[in-house]
């Protein structure tokens, strides 16, 4: 079998880098990204870089989730690994879904009114909600942040949980509705509500992605820290 064919020209129909990712395995996950698929020695090959560094960077892409590899036969000899994007590789890279979304609400606000286009991401954020009740079920307030993380984490937020011993640090490094939350607000005022009633818990937020900052995180208050939280 031929080797699969990676190029290292940036033409027009190569999707924009990864986010969250840069440098080495940045173009990594690009090329994997572009070629759908290549091992270890084609990757070290199209990125003039050795063997070893390349292989390293795999093994970090792969604990992260965000690769995974199969088996291959390439004629005679042992089977290679060919590297691959999982699905939380592919929600790396950016899509153009959200412009069509602003787009759609856009025309709802100007037949129907602002209420009935908040009203229909509001949907979305029930369903949300319903993920996260089903996660924390009885869980204990202390308890739940790393769930909470981890069930964010899997629509794409790239959530991570900070425990602070009284409460903690939710921070999403990624917005899936970036382009929807600046022309909507209302929808992170939302999310910090179903936050709110996930955790049983008062939460603030305390920066937004879709307001200029690098992060949406919410610091979570215990009951004696609630009273001490400043409103956003």
């Amino acid at each position: 079998m031929a080797p699969r064919p990676l190029s290292h020209d940036l033409d027009p129909a190569r999707p924009a880098g990864p986010i969250g990712h840069r440098g080495p395995r940045g173009e990594i996950l690009l090329q994997l990204k572009h070629g759908h698929g290549a091992t270890a020695a084609e990757l070290a090959a199209l990125l003039d870089c050795s063997l070893n560094a390349v292989r390293h960077h795999l093994k970090e892409l792969e604990a992260g989730g965000v690769v995974a590899h199969e088996r291959t036969r390439n004629g005679v000899g042992a089977p290679a690994h060919t590297f691959r994007l999982t699905e939380a590789g592919h929600a790396l890279f950016p899509e153009r879904y959200e412009r069509t979304v602003v787009d759609l609400l856009d025309h709802v606000v100007e037949s129907q009114g602002r209420e009935a286009a908040v009203a229909l991401l509001m949907q979305q954020y029930e369903a949300l909600a319903s993920k996260l009740a089903a996660e924390v079920g009885s869980l204990p307030v202390e308890s739940r942040g790393p769930v909470i993380a981890r069930v964010l984490a899997a629509e794409g937020y790239m959530a991570t949980w900070r425990d602070g011993g009284a409460g903690g640090t939710l921070v999403e490094h990624h917005c899936p509705h970036r382009v929807v939350a600046e022309r909507f607000p209302e929808i992170c005022a939302a999310e910090e509500r179903v936050l709110a009633t996930a955790f049983g818990a008062d939460v603030n937020r305390r920066s937004r992605i879709a307001g200029g900052c690098g992060t949406c995180s919410y610091h979570v208050a215990d009951g004696d820290d609630a009273s001490n939280q400043e409103n956003r």
